[in-house]
């Protein structure tokens, strides 16, 4: 590595921790530094238990207890024994925290706010953010079942007809298409998979099936900070998966040729390609995988 690079990257995490305080005694001005402040707000978000906390926020064991600790005597998170399960603990936020909470939410958006504000180019910036955000985190990615027609799924077929739109030559009606309906991609005929980094969708894929032994794999689409962390392949396995546990054993799907990055990923996979199975007016490949 250049030393020239190594000292952007550098660069780079000194301009954050500076944007974001993370030095400062009383962060966001509300009398605390950011290690409890970001307990609180995983808190109060809606995490409850506590190994689950820690996890999320990468804290140590030791540390966590000290920050818990500090809340607790400032009257504005409690803890329990988790009430399934003595081993575990849980915490909630008082209504003194909920009140500091919802400060801390408003301070944050404020400043989220006036950076952008101050930005010559606020999309541009929001893409490099997205960008660094999805690499540094890429291993809390999860995959999540999600309905169809929920706010989360709507955003991520909004984005994957808005691209087919703008890449295959003659655009894209989405009336046109086959477009599945919603309950055949819920259980028990199928599935619809998000992957999430930190509560924000950012790639899905459909399963669509009829309650008999094939299913079709439908709307696969990464955003495009998210494109090149494996996400294409978890989204896959993880529809196959459900596919088997549905009693699914034939898969198929189609895609267009302006879309190699997908041909590539189906024939990398196990996917055969095989002749046309509908009459939608937009692909021009078609595939099938026996599970």
């Amino acid at each position: 590595m250049r030393p020239a690079d190594i000292a952007r990257v550098r660069r780079f995490a000194r301009a954050v921790t500076a944007e974001v305080g993370a030095l400062d005694s009383s962060f966001l001005g509300r009398g605390r530094p950011l290690g409890a402040a970001r307990v609180l707000n995983a808190i109060g978000a809606g995490r409850t238990e506590i190994a689950e906390i820690r996890a999320y926020l990468d804290l140590d064991s030791g540390l966590m207890s000290r920050l818990l600790r500090s809340l607790e005597d400032e009257g504005l998170v409690a803890t329990a024994p988790h009430p399934a399960d003595a081993r575990r603990r849980i915490a909630s936020v008082t209504e003194a925290g909920q009140r500091e909470f919802e400060a801390y939410e408003a301070l944050s958006d404020a400043r989220a706010t006036a950076l952008l504000e101050r930005a010559p180019r606020a999309d541009a910036l929001l893409q490099a953010m997205d960008r660094v955000a999805l690499v540094l985190g890429r291993d809390a990615i999860t995959i999540v079942a999600a309905d169809p027609v929920d706010a989360p799924a709507r955003v991520c077929l909004a984005a994957y007809y808005a691209e087919l739109a703008a890449r295959f030559p003659g655009g894209f009606d989405v009336a046109r298409s086959c477009d599945p309906e919603a309950g055949d991609m819920v259980r028990p005929r199928g599935a619809f998979l998000l992957a999430v980094a930190d509560v924000l969708p950012v790639g899905c894929v459909g399963l669509k099936g009829w309650g008999g032994p094939e299913a079709e794999i439908k709307r696969l689409w990464i955003d495009p900070a998210a494109r090149g962390l494996g996400l294409s392949k978890r989204l896959m396995h993880e529809a196959e998966r459900v596919a088997r546990e549905l009693g699914i054993r034939m898969l198929r799907l189609d895609t267009n040729s302006a879309l190699p990055e997908a041909l590539m990923l189906y024939r990398g996979t196990g996917w055969v390609e095989i002749d046309r199975f509908n009459d939608d007016p937009y692909p021009d490949h078609f595939f099938e995988k026996a599970l």
